[in-house]
């Protein structure tokens, strides 16, 4: 028996685990599965494919497809609000690595004078 806390990785666990089917997670954002495939043609989410083909979508994916729904309920068009998804996720990632630069020069600077 393993120890307790070598347990495996839990997909389930895993924002960008590939777990959703089409049909579900159209579903779940109460939207069409032919607005996934938009959202996939504007390059906004580029689903997994299973061994079948079908298309498997993840957690993170989904947020990324509501927040275009979201966009598009508002009366945004799909192409504009797919590429506003991607300028708010890439300023979000261009502040999250400014951080840590800041972090890292903090660090440094307190060890330079120590």
């Amino acid at each position: 028996m393993p120890p307790a806390d070598s347990r495996p990785v839990d997909n389930l666990d895993d924002d960008d685990y590939p777990a959703y089917t089409m049909g579900r997670a159209a579903e779940m954002l109460g939207t069409t599965p032919a607005f996934l495939r938009a959202l996939g043609e504007h390059l906004l989410i580029t689903p997994l494919r299973s061994e079948g083909g079908h298309r498997r979508y993840s957690r993170y994916q989904l947020r990324i497809a509501a927040r275009a729904r979201e966009l598009v309920d508002q009366g945004t068009p799909i192409e504009s609000a797919c590429r506003i998804v991607i300028l708010e996720d890439q300023l979000e990632e261009a502040r999250r690595i400014n951080e840590q630069l800041r972090a890292q020069g903090r660090e440094s600077q307190s060890n330079n004078s120590a």
